[in-house]
């Protein structure tokens, strides 16, 4: 039996990687998902065409995440779509995934650079999750896209991190915030994936071999066993788990 019919989701960022793994994942369990892109549109009507083509339903929304404007547009966007499709503007489920990761060291970083990741990361995660409050249903979900490099240092990303880090606090200040509303919020917290925004340095054979030899798990993590977390905490069963950065790293750095 599918797990989230009935459900509407919304996943920033869906047309790549992890975001279109967990929009996958949902519509195969039943959920109405809006498939939010930044740029590229093609990609994510690619994403609602597979969810379309094997029975589920799906839609493209788009918004620079960056824009608190654009971010507006986007919810009255939402509002006429949903309302078209179900009758009223309410969703269920939020995963913040949109992001950047542009390598650069702490010395080399730009303020450009540094203010990019802060607007895509951070302030868009704030603001899209400000304007969903009033459209989540009760017992819904926050699901923030985190990152492993909160817990372990890792060298070239400093301000990527810092954005994941700010991730994982407004994850721990919105938890309260909706609890009365049986709304928890929740950030996952993956490490090297097998997605494109690591494709420039993660299809190296050694670079490969290097971070399996830091995992517990002996393989590299693929988008899926990601969107495998973000499915769980959208279910009735995780109703209980609330303001925790959950680590989706395959163990890494523990031994």
């Amino acid at each position: 039996m599918k797990r989230l019919i009935g459900k509407v989701a919304l996943v920033t960022g869906a047309s790549r990687g992890i975001g279109r793994a967990i929009a996958l994942s949902y519509a195969r369990e039943g959920a109405l998902v809006a498939v939010h892109y930044g740029s590229n549109q093609a990609a994510a009507e690619a994403v609602v065409k597979e969810i379309e083509s094997s029975g589920g339903r799906a839609f493209a929304v788009q918004a620079d995440v960056a824009r608190v404007s654009a971010i507006a547009e986007l919810f009255s966007t939402l509002d006429v779509q949903l309302k078209e499709r179900t009758g009223e503007a309410k969703f269920d489920i939020l995963v913040n995934n949109a992001g950047i990761a542009v390598p650069a060291p702490f010395e080399d970083t730009s303020e450009e650079l540094f203010d990019r990741h802060f607007d895509i990361n951070v302030k868009g995660l704030f603001f899209i999750t400000q304007k969903a409050l009033p459209r989540l249903k009760e017992n819904g979900r926050i699901i923030n896209v985190s990152s492993g490099v909160t817990r372990v240092a890792f060298p070239g990303i400093p301000a990527y991190a810092s954005t994941k880090g700010a991730v994982d606090t407004l994850t721990l200040h919105l938890a309260p915030l909706v609890g009365a509303r049986g709304i928890t919020v929740n950030a996952i917290a993956p490490g090297a994936t097998d997605t494109d925004m690591n494709a420039a340095w993660l299809k190296s054979p050694d670079a490969q071999k290097q971070v399996i030899s830091q995992q517990v798990i002996q393989r590299v993590a693929q988008a899926d066993d990601v969107a495998g977390v973000a499915l769980l905490l959208a279910l009735p069963e995780a109703g209980w788990i609330t303001g925790q950065a959950i680590d989706t790293t395959g163990g890494f750095n523990l031994s």
